[in-house]
């Protein structure tokens, strides 16, 4: 119950801090978003499926809180995470592209899958990071970013991941952390289609793209000071 209880306390300072810092960056959201090119063909996922199942100390857990390249970023800072890859997953249309995803017709929400060490880092630490770097009161929307593909979700690979996530929104919407009910969903993973190229490690190839500058790097430089203790 301890852990419980400072787990809340702790999302609900760093997520007021957030709400603060990224509403003046939503101007420019909107405009580098209409001129940004939705093109690539789809690159085939990698086989992280097969080395976690071949590793009893790793875990996936897949996260959508808005766009992708700003989670994925987050993630890769944290120690105990393997990989952290941009996709798409929860809708209907195979191989989806990401102009295809950008229209909300195909159902994908914007994800990045985390495969982590349960050695290192825990579900709960992932989750605590994951509450506090998005609004998970905002249904299918991130500050500009509207549609269906920007919901907050969950994907979740066993009852016992299930369980845990569960547990969390409950404890937070109880304690009425956000102000707001939490409308994060939590899904039974189904396909991850990996993203195309041009979207993996997409702010660390494009540190001064002005989406990247402007939106990404405050966020993670406040996800730094915030979080040094889960760093790399």
């Amino acid at each position: 119950m301890g852990s419980t209880i400072d787990f809340l306390i702790t999302v609900q300072h760093i997520f007021k801090n957030f709400v603060s810092m990224n509403m003046k960056y939503w101007k420019y959201i909107l405009l580098i978003c209409s001129i940004m090119g939705c093109m690539a063909k789809q690159n085939k996922s990698n086989n992280m499926e097969t080395i976690v199942e071949s590793n009893s100390t790793l875990d996936t857990i897949t996260l959508g809180g808005g766009c992708f390249w700003c989670i994925e970023a987050v993630y890769d800072e944290i120690n105990g995470v393997l990989s952290a890859e941009s996709g798409y997953m929860g809708g209907m249309t195979k191989n989806p592209t990401y102009k295809e995803v950008c229209t909300g017709t195909t159902g994908h929400a914007e994800v990045v899958r985390v495969v982590y060490d349960t050695n290192i880092v825990t579900l709960e630490e992932l989750l605590q990071v994951f509450f506090t770097v998005h609004d998970p009161t905002t249904l299918n929307r991130q500050g500009a970013d509207k549609g269906t593909q920007y919901r907050s979700v969950v994907f979740y690979n066993s009852v016992l991941q299930k369980n845990k996530i569960e547990g969390i929104i409950n404890a937070l919407n109880k304690e009425n952390i956000f102000g707001s009910p939490v409308v994060t969903q939590i899904t039974d993973a189904d396909t991850f289609y990996k993203a195309e190229d041009y979207h993996q490690e997409y702010y660390a190839n494009n540190p001064e793209q002005a989406y990247c500058a402007m939106v990404i790097r405050p966020k993670v430089e406040k996800f730094k000071k915030i979080f040094q203790s889960k760093l790399k």
